[in-house]
């Protein structure tokens, strides 16, 4: 092995995937002193965060030994993540591991294979560490369920993670992998990592492979919604994951980069949006407008993306949700949610019976089905020219993480008030888009917020580039320490 370069525990924690390969490549650290550090780390920290809800420490720590006898012979262009150690958001299928879906029917049920995304990750070199948690079926923006219980957020534990990739974004967040994978199909990357400052990449429609993950969307307008990507610590490091795992090889688009147009989402937009995030976007707007054709802009179906997300999540009245979340055929999901409020005893959790009311409620009728579906055909072929040199910058959310169930409440009121809160974050969703949310400050209370960037597909490259500007300029990524050990 040579000589190593110790370095601190502490020092550890702050590094992403990128300079850790660069150090192990190096020797100047092994595999299994960090793979050991991020361990030690989330054993301290998990009791209190509640992100890691399943670990397979012992195989993790052997499969480090393994990398670091066999550094000699490693590829480190094929193997990009060689002896990284990184997290898995429970919906991936890992090999050994169980998929849950944070329901107690599936509680035992273990994989016998790896999710296609895992598959390619474990081929670049990475060492999973464990699966973190999401709330039942990633059917909702807050991480709590009946299963393994509630993620808090990084930076103050009295406030949401967000969902429903939380638990990989808490858990990054204070240090405890460098990088991770999650799904959206309703900011599901792009809540969590604006909560909890980090950096999150939604990939495109049908970019990234969607075998292996828990559930696995059946309507079409559903699947289209959905999508894979990174949370981790930097953008360079959400460019080489988002590489390993997508199916196909992104075209270089940085010589063209100085000929996009960068639009901004005006702050004054019509939808709620706090005062700190308005000024920090109109702040990266006097620092862009310098060396890029900048303009305030609202992009096409902005205003109805959010009705739009709604009517297409409700399209089957939530039976195929309804169906996964029940191990029985018969259920009266209206009883199940009364006895949760009631008496708190019930194995599914009041945000999934009240998710599945809502789809119930507030079903698209056969014409109206038909009428998205002409609306989606035109608007991508809309989309295509609009963004074809351009990209677009918005906030991921109006405020920065509230308290626990409170985003809930906004988000899945019966008074639809998602028409005034869902907008920035089902715009990508709804048209299939790459997004990539970047943290850019922090609030007088301390929390963190984001903003997110979107083009599409094939476009990948020019967001990042421009992402890598604005996490230079604006702080990008800074670990909480709110639960380190004094």
């Amino acid at each position: 092995m040579g000589k190593q370069l110790s370095l601190s525990k502490k020092e550890l924690l702050e590094l992403d995937a990128t300079a850790l390969r660069e150090k192990i490549a190096k020797k100047e650290v092994s595999s299994v002193e960090i793979t050991e550090t991020l361990i030690e780390h989330i054993q301290q920290v998990n009791d209190s965060l509640n992100a890691l809800v399943e670990d397979r420490f012992e195989l993790a720590l052997e499969e480090a030994r393994e990398k670091d006898a066999k550094i000699d012979q490693a590829n480190f262009k094929k193997q990009p993540l060689y002896g990284v150690p990184i997290s898995m958001k429970e919906s991936f299928h890992v090999k050994g591991m169980r998929t849950t879906g944070s329901l107690y029917h599936r509680k035992d049920l273990i994989m016998k294979e790896d999710a296609d995304v895992v598959k390619k990750l474990k081929e670049a070199g990475a060492i999973i560490l464990g699966k973190t948690n999401t709330p039942a079926l990633c059917y909702c923006q807050e991480t709590d369920n009946k299963l393994y219980g509630r993620t808090n957020n990084a930076w103050k534990r009295n406030k949401s993670a967000g969902g429903s990739s939380g638990g990989e974004a808490s858990l990054i967040a204070v240090g405890g992998a460098p990088v991770g994978l999650g799904s959206d199909i309703g900011g599901s990357i792009r809540f969590p990592s604006h909560f909890n400052g980090v950096v999150g990449f939604k990939s495109g429609r049908e970019q990234v492979s969607h075998r292996g993950h828990f559930p696995e969307m059946q309507a079409p307008l559903q699947r289209r919604m959905a999508s894979y990507g990174p949370i981790g610590k930097s953008v360079r490091d959400a460019k080489l994951v988002y590489n390993i795992i997508a199916k196909n090889k992104q075209k270089d688009t940085r010589r063209l980069f100085e000929r996009f147009k960068v639009d901004i989402l005006p702050t004054d937009n019509g939808f709620p949006l706090h005062r700190t995030i308005a000024e920090k976007i109109e702040e990266i707007k006097t620092f862009l407008e310098t060396e890029y054709d900048t303009n305030w802009a609202i992009p096409p179906h902005f205003n109805d993306s959010a009705l739009l997300w709604q009517e297409m999540m409700a399209i089957d009245s939530g039976k195929h949700i309804r169906k996964l979340a029940f191990n029985r055929d018969r259920v009266n999901v209206y009883a199940e949610y009364t006895k949760e409020k009631l008496t708190r005893r019930t194995k599914t959790h009041e945000y999934l019976s009240w998710a599945l009311i809502a789809a119930s409620l507030f079903p698209p009728s056969e014409e109206r089905i038909k009428e998205i579906e002409q609306i989606i055909r035109n608007g991508d072929q809309l989309l295509q020219r609009h963004f074809k040199n351009r990209l677009l910058i918005m906030p991921v959310y109006h405020r920065t993480a509230l308290k626990h169930g409170d985003l809930y409440r906004e988000i899945f009121s019966i008074k639809k008030t998602f028409l005034q809160y869902m907008p920035y974050s089902a715009y990508a969703n709804v048209w299939g888009l790459p997004s990539l949310t970047i943290p850019v400050g922090f609030d007088t209370k301390g929390l963190p917020f984001g903003i997110q960037i979107i083009s599409i597909n094939g476009n990948e490259e020019a967001i990042f580039k421009l992402g890598s500007k604005l996490e230079k300029n604006f702080g990008g990524y800074r670990r909480s320490k709110e639960y380190d050990l004094i």
